[in-house]
């Protein structure tokens, strides 16, 4: 544990040293943060476009497991990055 002593220093000096320590912790904040990116949802129609296959083989795959489907309401969504991660399987 770290023993603070406020012996011998002006309340002017305490508080150049906290909005030091507070501005290097900002800096720290933007260099190591980043915003996260929203997840972007691809309808069958344009993941069927993306791999320019048939909307069957978009359902057989779904069906097959090969790719992941998401279900909002009535309708069907696919995350881009498995659809591309997806691409890397197929073609092996």
């Amino acid at each position: 544990m770290k023993t603070i002593q406020f012996i011998g220093i002006s309340p002017e000096e305490q508080k150049q040293s906290i909005i030091q320590d507070i501005d290097v912790l900002l800096q720290n904040l933007k260099t190591h943060f980043e915003p996260k990116k929203p997840t972007e949802l691809l309808t069958r129609k344009e993941v069927a476009k993306m791999l320019k296959i048939d909307l069957s083989t978009v359902h057989n795959w779904v069906k097959s497991n090969k790719l992941k489907a998401y279900s909002i309401g009535n309708r069907v969504y696919f995350k881009r990055t498995e659809v591309e991660a997806s691409l890397i399987l197929l073609n092996d």
